[in-house]
């Protein structure tokens, strides 16, 4: 039995089972929820963990708005905080400002 056909079996189509893309920040509430995440992110060992996660920040908060304040292309910028991109530290730090995340260097033990 094909998917096609299971799905007709219950009353369905493919539509009815698509995803929908998730982002963290539906779900994260309070600043502290939102602080906790990030900072979690940026310390991983991953660095597109950041980048994603910026990327899921400027889209709850409007992608175009994002770019058009950090003055960068819309698109270039999905692409860089997209996790596959590999956007410079001046675009980062742009889009940090205006997501209004503020970081701060701290030494930590070696």
């Amino acid at each position: 039995m094909t998917k096609k056909e299971i799905l007709a079996q219950a009353g369905l189509t493919e539509e009815d089972i698509a995803l929908s893309p998730w982002n963290p920040f539906d779900y994260l509430e309070t600043t502290e929820e939102i602080n906790e995440y990030l900072a979690e992110v940026f310390i991983d060992e991953d660095p597109r963990l950041f980048l994603i996660a910026l990327g899921h920040l400027a889209r709850k908060k409007g992608m175009s708005d994002v770019a058009r304040a950090a003055g960068v292309n819309r698109e270039s910028l999905y692409k860089a905080l997209s996790g596959d991109g590999n956007p410079g530290y001046a675009t980062v730090a742009k889009v940090v400002r205006v997501l209004g995340i503020t970081m701060a260097p701290k030494m930590g033990v070696a």
